[in-house]
């Protein structure tokens, strides 16, 4: 059964690019009917992020390497999913089989502590057709990006998105430089994703006006 049960007006899909840095996007971001965050992201930069948060992705990987799979640090994670208040907590349980056990630890963690958060996993399905979907288009990856996956979402069920944060580069629009994420400069893997090819497709649909792509200040 989908989460969603109606469509969406305006939806914020908010990625973690450093170019969100001064940008006092927050008040705009927040005042979005629906806002998607990806990857478990701090929300200290209220100014330029905002904290209104209705869907929260979880890549496993950091729920291994942040919080040991949930074995000893699940006091930490709930810390941490007290920000998002009554959010969606999306998890791609099936897509590999190491991301199943961390992900069923999240649903019974937010069970356990009683969170507002509902734990929702993607349709294995639907992931397989969106890879499929993307990669006829030209995309070349090994694995679809978290904000990827959330963007096509987001077209699916709102009726005008507006992407922030999405910028793959090392500096800004006048040759500044800026860090990776807004909060902290760690790059990565080289070979999952293919950040400069979605960006450009992003750009390409900004143009068209199917989305609206935030790349300076609100």
């Amino acid at each position: 059964k989908s989460p969603f049960q109606k469509a969406k007006l305006s939806c914020a899909v908010v990625g973690n690019g450093g170019i969100l840095n001064n940008s006092f996007c927050g008040n705009e971001i927040d005042r979005a009917d629906f806002v998607f965050r990806l990857n478990l992201p701090p929300l200290n930069w209220t100014n330029d992020v905002g904290t209104k948060t209705d869907l929260v992705t979880a890549n496993p990987s950091i729920l291994i390497n942040k919080f040991s799979s949930l074995r000893d640090e699940r006091k930490q994670f709930i810390t941490m999913v007290k920000e998002y208040g009554s959010s969606l907590i999306v998890l791609p349980a099936f897509s590999f089989l190491m991301n199943t056990d961390v992900s069923f630890r999240v649903l019974y963690t937010i069970n356990d502590f009683d969170m507002r958060s509902k734990v929702v996993f993607f349709n294995p399905d639907y992931l397989r057709k969106l890879a499929a979907h993307w990669k006829s288009m030209g995309l070349k990856f090994r694995r679809l990006s978290s904000g990827l996956m959330m963007v096509s979402v987001a077209t699916e069920i709102c009726e005008r998105v507006t992407l922030y944060g999405f910028w793959p580069f090392s500096e800004d629009l006048s040759g500044v430089w800026i860090p990776h994420h807004y909060y902290d400069n760690v790059l990565p893997k080289p070979g999952f994703h293919s950040m400069s090819d979605e960006f450009y497709w992003y750009l390409k649909t900004h143009v068209q006006g199917s989305l609206s792509l935030n790349l300076g200040q609100c």
